[in-house]
């Protein structure tokens, strides 16, 4: 196959893709392009969803300007949370304000999260949301002295199932996203993300095949394993891996691109797609990871096109 072909193969399977983990702005952190400037690209590209995600506020009112100002991108724009200290963590206002405002992903903390703080004291390079002009992050705990789950997050996993919203287990220990989605599957949430299992959790691979044995997705992020990116921690065949752990039918992969400096989230997509051709990977593998599978939790199916 030349190289033509294979760049054309890339683009029929970028049709229809979903990047539920991408990081445009307005942000207090750099970022290298804002949401309208995100979904250009991406309906130029034939992409079909977007969850913006920023680690400090929800973005359900920027979607909401931009699928009312901005009519002629065609691919369709979601909000999340993530519940860290700006938003008052476990802020059950927030979360139902997100969901009346047709929020997807609920993320547990991620920058506040206890296990992120012990992460960064030792990690190799500073998280990039990470900023000097607000003051440092406090731990946010998601379990009691017992190890139980914490009350408040128990009244956050209702609103989550109440609303059949998606769930993910953001930057908490695996130890602990263990006991949240037990308890969260309990009270109702059937649609679960165990987010990047390569870096900051501490998954193993035993992890990831138990986490998507009971149901949950596994997402990856692209922004980890490509040639070029800042956030470089891993290469094709741990990602091999970490999709054989799960399986093809369990496992996402989204960019968590649109910091300054790296790797532009779409061609951080084609670098990933590309990956996984080289690893042998067929189409039909590839649409499941890049589209599918996303849009399945997400309750994104109507947005696909006729031919996924």
């Amino acid at each position: 196959m030349t190289r033509d072909d294979t760049e054309a193969r890339i683009d029929r399977l970028l049709r229809g893709a979903v990047d539920p983990h991408v990081h445009s702005g307005p942000s207090i952190a750099p970022r290298a392009l804002d949401h309208v400037a995100l979904l250009r690209a991406a309906s130029a590209a034939g992409f079909a969803a977007v969850v913006t995600k920023d680690h400090d506020y929800s973005s359900a009112m920027t979607a909401a300007l931009i699928r009312a100002n901005f009519p002629e991108l065609t691919t369709k724009v979601y909000p999340s949370i993530v519940l860290n200290n700006v938003v008052g963590g476990f802020n059950p206002y927030a979360v139902e304000h997100t969901a009346a405002m047709g929020g997807k992903i609920v993320w547990l903390p991620t920058l506040a999260a206890e296990n992120h703080l012990r992460w960064q004291a030792q990690a190799q390079w500073s998280h990039p949301a990470s900023t000097d002009r607000m003051r440092p992050p406090v731990g946010i705990p998601v379990l009691d002295a017992g190890g139980g789950v914490r009350d408040e997050v128990k009244a956050v996993l209702d609103i989550v199932a109440r609303f059949d919203m998606t769930l993910a287990s953001g930057h908490l220990h695996i130890s602990e996203t263990w006991v949240v989605f037990e308890e969260a599957k309990r009270r109702g949430v059937t649609r679960l993300i165990l987010t990047h299992p390569e870096e900051i959790v501490e998954a193993s691979l035993n992890d990831v095949k138990g986490m998507a044995a009971m149901g949950a997705y596994v997402e990856h992020s692209l922004a980890m394993f490509i040639e070029g990116s800042r956030f470089k921690i891993a290469g094709a065949e741990e990602l091999r891996l970490h999709i054989e752990a799960a399986g093809v039918e369990k496992t996402i992969l989204c960019s968590d691109l649109g910091q300054v400096g790296s790797v532009d989230p779409i061609e951080g997509f084609r670098r990933g797609i590309a990956m996984c051709l080289a690893l042998g990977y067929d189409d039909d593998q590839i649409r499941h990871m890049v589209s599918l599978n996303a849009a399945r939790v997400l309750g994104l199916d109507a947005d696909l096109p006729a031919a996924a």
